[in-house]
């Protein structure tokens, strides 16, 4: 079976790489929904540890690394559609850790349950890591695009480890 009649073409491609860009955002939005109102009053109150980065780099990280999300799924798609067998499951794991993401920030920022994240945070890093492996059977350029996302939730997990243990 020729599978190339059911890949995107020209302009779908575009199109799958707007969706892809709104798609991490969406994430991104619903994270700052939680985020935001919390970070002046609940999160300032919070011991953290020295090496804890300054509230205003957070953004900019986080923007590069939806970005670079959105350009992996959409590489990805654009090599194999959503067909089950060729990218559906790695397309399924990239929503799988999109959900996740969402939800830390809803659980630390928005319940304030720092213990509950960092068991959250080990799903949402196992998620990306079977993603990246699953990228990688199929665009290895969109797997090195999610290595900074999974190096950046390392350092998050002990973040969210520190702040959980100076503040129990």
């Amino acid at each position: 079976m020729n599978t190339s009649t059911y890949l995107p073409h020209g302009a779908a491609q575009w199109i799958g790489l707007a969706c892809a860009v709104v798609a991490c955002f969406a994430a991104a939005g619903i994270g700052s929904l939680y985020t935001t109102p919390a970070i002046p009053v609940w999160y300032a109150s919070l011991q953290k540890p020295a090496w804890n980065p300054p509230n205003w780099l957070f953004g900019p990280v986080w923007t590069l690394l939806y970005l670079s999300m959105a350009v992996a799924v959409w590489l990805v798609w654009r090599e194999r559609g959503f067909t089950a067998g060729a990218g559906g499951l790695p397309l399924a794991l990239f929503a799988v850790q999109l959900i996740l993401n969402a939800l830390w920030s809803i659980i630390f920022f928005g319940w304030k349950r720092p213990g509950l994240a960092l068991v959250e945070i080990f799903f949402l890093w196992a998620a990306i890591f079977a993603t990246m492996l699953s990228f990688w059977r199929i665009s290895l350029i969109a797997a090195w695009l999610m290595w900074p996302y999974l190096l950046w939730v390392t350092f998050a997990g002990f973040l969210n480890l520190t702040i959980w243990k100076l503040n129990r």
